[in-house]
């Protein structure tokens, strides 16, 4: 016991060295940086003190938990909603939608097969909207931006296996065009024997 007493009255001084780590003795090297007297008692590193969470983040995230359904291949829009989340500080799950199961879950939540989709407690948002985004998380109770330390949450890795389907091309269904009727006005310079001679409406790359 006496030589545990005088070992604590031995650590007077808390410094941290040119590698960041924490030391704790008598005398402080010369190079020593922050250096603080203590009473004896050494301190935890700050990555390992609990962090305090608000009691406001607390009761949202209890009553209003936030969940968001992305997909490996989504990439701006879930970007910019997983990027909108961190840059607040919401704490949130993020579920890849990657399997008939997890397809599934997001058409009973959100009613559509499509994402990022954003579910806050019962409420839903089928596509990134910020200010919508904000809104939802301020009803929720979700302490604003700026107050709550941003993020870094990354999207999940995908699956061993998992392939991303084929991105279909969209499918014109727009009604085939009338054929022009030149008259003295007509502005196009189509002729009757000019058929092949594109006019200024005429969609560029179309088959027409």
């Amino acid at each position: 016991m006496l030589l545990a007493a005088g070992f604590a009255q031995a650590q007077q001084y808390r410094w941290v060295d040119d590698k960041g780590r924490l030391h704790y003795s008598d005398t402080p090297p010369a190079k020593a940086k922050d250096i603080r007297k203590t009473d004896g008692k050494t301190e935890s590193p700050a990555e390992d003190r609990p962090q305090q969470v608000p009691f406001e983040l607390q009761q949202a995230q209890k009553d209003f938990p936030v969940t968001l359904y992305t997909a490996p291949n989504c990439q701006e829009p879930c970007e910019l909603a997983r990027t909108a989340l961190n840059k607040r500080g919401v704490p949130f799950t993020e579920v890849p939608v990657v399997s008939a199961e997890t397809l599934e879950q997001l058409k009973s939540k959100a009613g559509v097969e499509s994402v990022p989709v954003l579910v806050v407690g019962r409420s839903v948002l089928n596509a990134f909207e910020p200010t919508r985004y904000d809104s939802l998380l301020d009803s929720a109770g979700y302490p604003k931006q700026g107050v709550l330390a941003a993020r870094s949450q990354r999207a999940p890795a995908p699956p061993e296996g998992y392939e991303a389907p084929p991105v279909a091309e969209p499918v014109r269904t727009e009604p085939a065009a009338a054929p022009a009727k030149p008259g003295p006005y007509d502005p196009s310079g189509l002729k009757s024997n000019r058929s092949d001679k594109p006019g200024p409406y005429l969609v560029p790359g179309s088959a027409n």
